[in-house]
């Protein structure tokens, strides 16, 4: 799970497609905790990846991931790092762990 928290971030910066689709789970819900809760998909996160949208955001690379809960195959993460504080729900698959929620925001 600390791994697919890893893929998510370095590869929204570095723009690495493969490294982001491989961290979320199809049905991926995320949202932003602004006023409107705009929600994000899997298919958008990927386009975004792809355009490089968060290279700016990884000028300051440093993660901290903590596991806040693990119970079977679900599993509860923070996520510190210089832009955004993120909680991310991850499931575990046939293929690993994805994430299939998560809730964020801009520092």
């Amino acid at each position: 799970m600390v791994q697919a928290a890893r893929d998510y971030f370095e590869g929204w910066y570095d723009g690495d497609v493969s490294r982001v689709e491989r961290a979320l789970h199809p049905d991926l819900v995320k949202r932003c905790a602004s006023g409107d809760l705009r929600l994000t998909t899997k298919d958008r996160m990927i386009e975004l990846a792809g355009r490089g949208e968060g290279r700016e955001d990884g000028a300051d690379r440093r993660l901290d991931i903590s596991v806040a809960d693990l119970y079977g195959d679900i599993a509860s993460v923070v996520v510190r790092s210089a832009v955004y504080r993120e909680y991310l729900h991850l499931v575990r698959t046939g293929d690993g762990w994805r994430i299939a929620d998560a809730l964020y925001v801009v520092i």
